[in-house]
């Protein structure tokens, strides 16, 4: 396929693209849906790409739920996905401290109860989640208890993140051979109405900034997101397209991979924002630039619906 980046995509240019691919990711949150109200048009479009034979699934960085509940509240919005099509950063996480890291001991887990779960589920144990109340004098604090078998702090989303949480981290990394991995540097997380909350990257920056040392990450635009999924399916990365709303992590991602790239204008960034980071002549600013954008997924749905009919 030809064409400048960053171009709108429509009519024929759609219908190559798709021909083009036989495997879709899809970004959720701004993308497929926004709270709990799927994106007009987002479930037929992933029914119909489904129908055509092209694998799809779906890459998050949110690590507040398993995929199980993922798969659970796709259904539920009228998609027709199984959790085996999902990949969170709970799950990720899980995968790469398992295979990567070969992980012998404990985890000091700073994140969700669906973290622990997708932790569990590949026999590894945790300590952390809920409060860390904090007790005593602030001269003890430095000597609080500490498992002997933890060797990993991993930092996702944790509503119950606190002083005591980022003083028990920093007490874990000053040990030799403690290493710390982030499912994501996502510092904001953007909600409805133009609102948004802070992100686990903001988390993620406390720890690193008390230890005095970078964290490995496992979300997107990591490549290890990607390389996750590929390794289980056999998904050939030059007939593969990543769709997202984020430029720093959706289309950064499939830059970093080697995927082609689409941007939906559902969620966080906007087409001005990716034509001045084409413009900006900065390479890393570069990788930030869609092949396409469509304003919502639902621009999809002429081009599959005439596809079927010719069927």
């Amino acid at each position: 396929m030809s064409g400048s980046k960053c171009s709108r995509l429509s009519g024929a240019l759609l219908k190559q693209l798709l021909d083009s691919v036989d495997c879709v990711l899809f970004d959720c949150d701004g993308v497929i849906w926004r709270g709990d109200q799927a994106i007009p048009g987002a479930p037929e479009v992933i029914s119909l790409l489904k129908k055509h034979g092209k694998k799809v699934f779906f890459v998050t960085n949110n690590s507040t739920k398993t995929r199980k509940m993922y798969a659970d509240k796709m259904t539920a919005l009228g998609f027709g996905v199984t959790e085996e099509e999902v990949f969170g950063t709970a799950y990720c996480s899980a995968v790469y401290l398992k295979t990567v890291l070969r992980l012998e001991g404990k985890v000091f887990l700073i994140g969700s109860n669906a973290m622990k779960q997708e932790l569990e589920a590949v026999g590894i144990q945790q300590t952390g989640v809920g409060p860390d109340h904090i007790s005593g004098k602030q001269i003890d604090w430095a000597n609080v208890p500490l498992d002997p078998e933890v060797k990993v702090v991993l930092v996702g989303f944790d509503e119950h993140f606190s002083y005591m949480k980022l003083n028990r981290a920093m007490q874990y990394l000053t040990q030799q051979g403690c290493l710390l991995v982030g499912t994501n540097k996502d510092t904001k997380l953007p909600l409805e109405g133009g609102k948004a909350i802070p992100g686990t990257g903001c988390l993620l920056q406390a720890v690193e900034t008390a230890a005095q040392r970078q964290a490995q990450t496992v979300g997107k635009p990591n490549n290890f997101m990607f390389d996750c999924l590929a390794s289980q399916f056999g998904v050939d990365r030059n007939r593969c397209l990543m769709v997202g709303d984020r430029l720093d992590t959706d289309i950064m991602l499939g830059s970093n991979c080697g995927l082609k790239t689409l941007l939906t204008l559902t969620g966080v960034n906007t087409v001005a924002e990716a034509e001045a980071h084409q413009k900006s002549g900065c390479a890393e600013r570069q990788r930030m630039v869609p092949d396409y954008y469509v304003e919502t997924i639902a621009d999809l749905l002429p081009a599959l619906q005439g596809w079927t009919a010719s069927l």
